[in-house]
């Protein structure tokens, strides 16, 4: 009987596939094992705690919020496959579900020290690389700023590597600053263009009587609605405030906080105007587009490679540092 129950086991172990899930806003995974659908619902609502009263789930690819409701379909996906379990009111969103910022969250949010920081902060890129494109640029320094055998001896991988990742986090800083000075550029010259629009239209003009724009200065910045608050940090709101292009300094967990405040309680907060408020929060949504984009792109690159094998330390492409 023992060698028949081990040939048994072995054949179950073998129909089983291995999984990876978790709650629709929660970081926390679990891994399972189920042969079918219907078993790895069962499982998941067990390791996640689901009521009855939110059953059935659905379950969705944590990449990009494929339904997965075929067996052949589910038979079909590679071991440790991420999944995401919806209960029976809630619904993936691309800005919530594996945006990367939802394994962000929560980690780095009260850090003792700037050594603890760069340790968090190396422990997302150990779990996956492409979480460089969603830091912001001070996450970015400190990486960079880290001491290169410490950084080695975190990750466990050769200094050699170590550095071509930090010449990788360093490109990431250089090609934001491009495209900020680039954004200020264009500002400059568009803003020159209405000048010049407005003294040749003043040139051209007869002399009439005076206009009175005095009624539309301060438009929306006149509210005496002092009560309005925001769920954003004084950090967060002084980036926006003075920094230029301020949604490529955040990182994305940061913009999309951005985009769920009341757009008329940003404006009040950062004393804009209504109409400014609204040209940021869709600057922070484009920006946050983008970085999902290449993540995705990322992970979709990742899942077709030879073995699905997780980004390889050696792929990045090495370069000399810019001063």
């Amino acid at each position: 009987k023992a060698p028949w129950a081990t040939a048994e086991r072995q054949m179950m172990a073998a129909r089983l596939k291995r999984c990876v899930v978790r709650r629709r806003d929660g970081p926390e995974q679990h891994g399972v094992a189920a042969s079918c659908l219907r078993e790895l619902r069962d499982k998941a609502c067990g390791v996640l705690a689901i009521d009855k009263a939110g059953e059935p789930i659905t379950l969705v690819l944590a990449e990009d919020g494929t339904i997965v409701d075929d067996e052949d379909y589910f038979l079909c996906l590679p071991s440790n496959t991420k999944f995401v379990a919806l209960a029976k009111d809630e619904k993936w969103s691309s800005k919530v579900l594996d945006s990367g910022t939802s394994w962000l969250s929560g980690s780095i949010d009260e850090v003792d020290s700037a050594a603890e920081k760069w340790k968090q902060l190396a422990r997302q890129l150990k779990d996956d690389l492409s979480n460089i494109i969603l830091m912001s640029e001070e996450d970015l320094q400190v990486l960079i700023d880290v001491p290169r055998s410490d950084l080695a001896e975190e990750l466990a991988q050769s200094e050699t590597k170590i550095q071509v990742l930090q010449d990788t986090l360093q490109q990431v800083l250089d090609r934001r600053e491009e495209e900020r000075q680039s954004r200020q550029l264009l500002e400059l010259y568009l803003e020159a263009l209405k000048t010049e629009d407005s003294i040749l239209s003043k040139v051209a003009e007869p002399e009439a009587a005076p206009r009175k724009e005095m009624d539309v200065v301060d438009t929306g910045t006149s509210s005496t609605d002092t009560s309005a608050t925001t769920a954003l940090s004084d950090q967060v709101l002084a980036a926006l405030k003075e920094k230029p292009a301020p949604e490529l300094c955040l990182d994305s967990q940061d913009l999309e906080l951005v985009l769920k405040e009341d757009t008329a309680a940003l404006a009040l907060a950062l004393g804009w105007d209504k109409q400014k408020a609204g040209a940021l929060q869709e600057a922070c949504d484009q920006e946050l587009s983008k970085r999902l984009k290449q993540v995705q792109t990322l992970h979709s690159l990742r899942s077709t490679s030879k073995g699905k094998k997780t980004l390889p330390w050696g792929d990045w492409p090495s370069s000399k540092r810019k001063k």
